[in-house]
Formats: structure tokens, sequence, C-alpha cells
């Protein structure tokens, strides 16, 4: 490989605790994702040393709108951390964040275990307990958010934080493939989109998630909440903003995104 791993994962833990962003990752190279995701996850391992957890994963950039928004061409991938999430309905201050922008998700709750190269859509629907809408506040290490899918890979797919909404439905209650949603500032929308842009639906898009990690020999597991990427463009956050998300006929969740 031609970066230290404990380098460069070192920095982007400092980059995140002093909430000062690196200039780059790899040096203004090229990366393979296999070389971002093994920086990822000594992330995790520095972490976990710290008293974290692994309690879930994300995808990301898989709508076309989402890589549009963030020049890349591939989605992205990373773990979920207990230390990623908020509750709902509190404040939730700009300080905790670098440049912070804001998703709206479908949450998957699995009842038992999820891997290997030939997870289709029907072996989500059979793993999934529980679905709940999600917001997810993604927010880079790497400065001005400059990234290739190497530089995300590495920043733990840019995760920044999650907040879930406690309405929860079986897949049999709601059409995740087929739901508009919207993101409201101040109860105005800022953004909205469907479901079906999530890889034509999100179950999908979870399928295609396990059969990329799974050429990492990992998967996902029993009680993990997994986020398979945002139904909308992500909005860019302002302090002093109390923010929404709505996915129509099911519910909402939200909290104050404050100054201070």
């Amino acid at each position: 490989m031609r970066i230290d791993v404990s380098a460069a994962a070192s920095a982007l833990v400092k980059a995140h605790d002093d909430r000062q962003p690196v200039d780059t990752v790899f040096g203004g190279e090229a990366a393979t994702p296999e070389e971002g995701f093994r920086i990822q996850q000594q992330i995790v391992r520095i972490k976990e040393t710290r008293g974290d957890k692994v309690v879930g994963f994300k995808l990301g950039n898989i709508a076309k709108a989402m890589q549009d928004k963030f020049g890349v061409d591939e989605p992205d991938y990373g773990y979920l951390l207990a230390s990623h999430f908020l509750p709902e309905n509190l404040p939730v201050p700009a300080s905790d964040f670098i440049d912070p922008f804001i998703e709206l998700e479908v949450g998957f709750v699995l009842k038992h275990e999820l891997s290997g190269p030939h997870i289709t859509a029907a072996d989500v629907i059979s793993a999934t307990d529980y679905v709940l809408p999600a917001l997810e506040i993604i927010d880079s290490r790497v400065k001005n958010w400059n990234i290739g899918l190497g530089d995300t890979l590495a920043d733990s797919g840019s995760a920044g934080a999650v907040i879930l909404g406690a309405q929860p439905r079986s897949l049999s209650d709601v059409n995740v493939s087929d739901m508009h949603g919207e993101i409201q500032f101040d109860g105005q929308t800022v953004a909205e989109g469907n479901s079906s842009a999530v890889y034509g639906s999100p179950v999908s898009a979870i399928a295609w998630l396990c059969r990329r990690i799974a050429e990492y020999g990992i998967g996902l597991r029993a009680g993990d909440l997994v986020i398979p990427g945002s139904c909308l463009a992500a909005e860019k956050m302002r302090p002093g903003t109390q923010i929404q998300g709505e996915f129509r006929g099911w519910g909402t969740v939200q909290f104050d995104f404050t100054t201070d």
C-alpha cells in the first residue's frame, strides 16, 4: 500500500476530535476503494479502544443526485458506531461538526445476519425486523469536501451522526420503494425526493452493500441498523434552524441545529 494506514487513520481521527479538516488523505494521488476502506477499518479500531462500538453500517452516494452533489461516481459505505447516534427532538450543536449536510433515509434494523456475495433483495426482506425514518448528518474531515471515492471511504463514508424517528414499521406496512420524502428547515421545504432514487429501492441498495462488503470478508449482523443512502440531494445545514425530515404517510424525525 502506498500510504501509511495508521498515520492516515490517526490524522482523520484527530481532524474529527479537533473539528479541523485535513487538506487531503492521499496527497492528491488516486486511491482504490480497498485502500480507503482499510484506513476506515483502522479508524474503527482506534475508536473501539476508546470504548465505542460498531452498531450498524451505512451506504452513501448511491443516488445520482448525491453523486452529482459531491463529485463521485460510485457509492461509498462505512461502519456506524454507537457514538454516531443522537436522540430526536433534542438540540444538536453546530460545534460538533465541520461542514455538515443533512440527508433523509429509510433505516433498516436486522433480525438476523445478512452477508455473502450472493445476497438478493429477497434475502434483505427476510432479514429485516423493522424500518424507521432516519436523518443522517454527513460531515467530511477533508477540507472543502475535496473528496474522491478513496477519500470518503477512508473517512468512514463521511458519517457524522444519525437521528432515528421512533415510528417503526414492518416492510409490509410501508412501501419503501416508492415514498415521497422531504427535508424542512423551520417549516420550509428545502429538499425533496423519492425513495425509488436509492438504487430503485432501498432494499436493493442494501443487497448491493452486502455483496460489496463481502469482498472484504465482512457482513451485516443481527441487530444492526443499516441506512442505505439518501432519497434526496443532501442540504447544507444552517445553525439556528429546526430541521425535520418526513416520509409522506409514514412519519417524521426532527431536531434543533443550534449555534452553541
